[in-house]
């Protein structure tokens, strides 16, 4: 069983960064894609980002690309998130995931419990 652990969540004003962070409990970022999603209240969770774990070849959804970066670093069995040009419509609770990869939830097998990300403009 792999359990992942988010931190690095909370408020930051429009324009600000954050780094999430997404800790394994067991070798799992050089072995599983890791990927992130969020979800904002009254909407359904989506995809922001993933990572796969051969190749570091990453994929981002359109909203964040150019200001959000995925990461890995196999060594400390840890993923990242790294926001920037944070914006208000970027509020939400994110999740890191581990799996097969892609852009649909159904395609990873973990989840961590979230961390809250609010914007405020």
């Amino acid at each position: 069983q792999v359990q992942l652990v988010e931190s690095g969540g909370g408020l930051v004003q429009a324009g600000g960064s954050l780094r999430l962070s997404c800790a394994a409990s067991r070798r799992t970022v050089s072995t599983y894609a890791v990927g992130w999603f969020r979800q904002a209240p009254g909407k359904e969770r989506e995809f922001v980002a993933t990572i796969n774990w051969n190749f570091g070849i990453t994929y981002y959804a359109d909203s964040v690309k150019g200001r959000f970066t995925i990461s890995r670093d196999n060594a400390k069995n840890t993923a990242y998130l790294q926001m920037t040009s944070l914006k208000p419509e970027d509020t939400a609770v994110y999740y890191c995931a581990a799996g097969k990869g892609g852009k649909t939830d159904h395609e990873y097998d973990y989840w961590g419990q979230g961390t809250q990300v609010t914007v405020s403009s």
